[in-house]
């Protein structure tokens, strides 16, 4: 029998580290040729497998996939696809698996977030319901840092990091124009139900009064009086204020701030505006000239101040997920568990998907102080391991030096097509 080859496809949102799980998947599946055939990435996500267009990673040189470690965005694309439950359209899962069997893959890594790993799931459930033998391990990867049984995500430390430096950055600048200028900075950052990144700004508070002054989470049900009483205190006591909201701040009938009234492509309802919603509140109510930011891409790009320990945890687990499935593990997740000790330490252990799939960790409510405007001591110890360490890419002519793959095209099998 032919070595099996592998299938690997990036989902949802990228993020900087996302390349580096790619990365290790390729790298340790290469380091065992012996085993694994090829390694074939989804051009733009799972679609490229619905569509049979599938990439060849062996005509990439071995520096090439080495840069990935330190390249941002998803290298072969990504997208946001949603595939249907098993009895609503049966037919893509069926899809998959004959894509999957005409180009002998028999290893099936994806990496995403929560609907990614439902997605993993169910294609394993499918695979062993036809009786194709085929090994699906999901990676974890979410900015939101919001998947079950995982200390952490890739993705999230080094959007944590950005934020918090941006915060105090920003902060700094607003202070010195405090007198005669803008009295007040709305940065909006991403987080649709949990409110982590939102919490990781609080890592620029050093000492009382250090901004940010207000942070609003999703878990935080939002109050119009006592924000605006907040904001006016603030301004009063320190000539300024910095305030920090995730996108999904809501009120206490879970209506969000900004809802458009729109769907995205995984069902979720579409976000944006709150920086600009807060700020007209303030000048309506307080008067204070104002200033906001979206953090938008910026946030979930930034690899050029990448958190060292998100990188290595992303590559780890791209290994990992490679060793797994040699080890005839199916149907599981690598995850990141967090060791005891005042030292942070972290391993690689396993968490099953039917347990991660359609699930969400929010922020412990013990992690927001008691006036729901900051993060506690219990927070900053969890959050401030996770944006240790620097990993600059290499400079040239002043700007990173990020790869760009070729992406060549495997040769289709299949005569049938495949609307998606």
């Amino acid at each position: 029998m032919p070595r099996k080859n592998a299938f690997y496809a990036q989902s949802g949102g990228v993020t900087a580290v996302i390349n580096a799980s790619a990365c290790g998947v390729i790298e340790t599946a290469r380091k065992n040729r012996s085993s694994i055939g090829r390694v074939y990435a989804g051009r733009n996500g799972i679609i490229g497998a619905l569509r049979e267009d599938l990439i060849d990673t062996s005509k990439e040189s071995t520096s090439a996939i080495r840069g990935l470690a330190s390249t941002p965005a998803g290298a072969f694309g990504s997208c946001r696809f949603k595939l249907k439950g098993l009895e609503e359209n049966r037919a893509e899962y069926e899809r998959l698996i004959e894509v999957f069997q005409a180009h002998n893959i028999g290893y099936f890594f994806y990496n995403g977030g929560g609907d990614s790993a439902d997605t993993c799931l169910k294609v394993s459930q499918l695979s062993e319901s036809m009786g194709y033998p085929l090994q699906a391990i999901h990676i974890p990867k979410t900015i939101d840092n919001d998947l079950p049984l995982t200390d952490c995500c890739p993705g999230f430390g080094s959007v944590a990091k950005y934020v918090a430096i941006s915060t105090r950055e920003a902060a700094m600048d607003v202070a010195s124009m405090c007198e005669t200028s803008t009295k007040v900075f709305i940065l909006e950052v991403m987080g649709r139900h949990a409110g982590w990144i939102a919490a990781a700004a609080g890592l620029a508070a050093e000492e009382e009064g250090d901004a940010p002054h207000i942070i609003l989470f999703p878990e935080i049900a939002f109050n119009r009086t006592r924000f605006l009483a907040r904001v006016e205190q603030t301004v009063k006591r320190q000539g300024y204020c910095v305030i920090v909201a995730s996108e999904g701040t809501q009120y206490e009938d879970g209506t969000f701030l900004t809802e458009s009234g729109l769907k995205d492509a995984f069902g979720h309802s579409q976000l944006g505006g709150l920086a600009p919603n807060l700020a007209q509140m303030v000048k309506d109510e307080l008067g204070y000239k104002y200033h906001w930011a979206v953090a938008d891409y910026l946030q979930r790009s930034a690899r050029h101040i990448a958190s060292l320990t998100d990188v290595k945890q992303a590559y780890d687990l791209g290994e990992a997920a490679v060793e797994m499935a040699l080890q005839g593990k199916n149907a599981i997740m690598p995850c990141i568990v967090r060791g005891t000790g005042k030292r942070y330490r972290w391993t690689i252990g396993e968490a099953p998907l039917k347990e991660v799939a359609n699930r969400e960790k929010k922020m412990p409510r013990g992690y927001i102080t008691r006036d729901g405007f900051g993060i506690t001591d219990d927070a900053r110890k969890y959050l401030a391991p996770l944006i240790t360490g620097e990993s600059y890419p290499e400079y040239r002519n002043g700007l990173p030096r990020y790869v760009k793959l070729k992406n060549v095209a495997v040769p289709r099998k299949l005569d049938t097509d495949f609307e998606v």
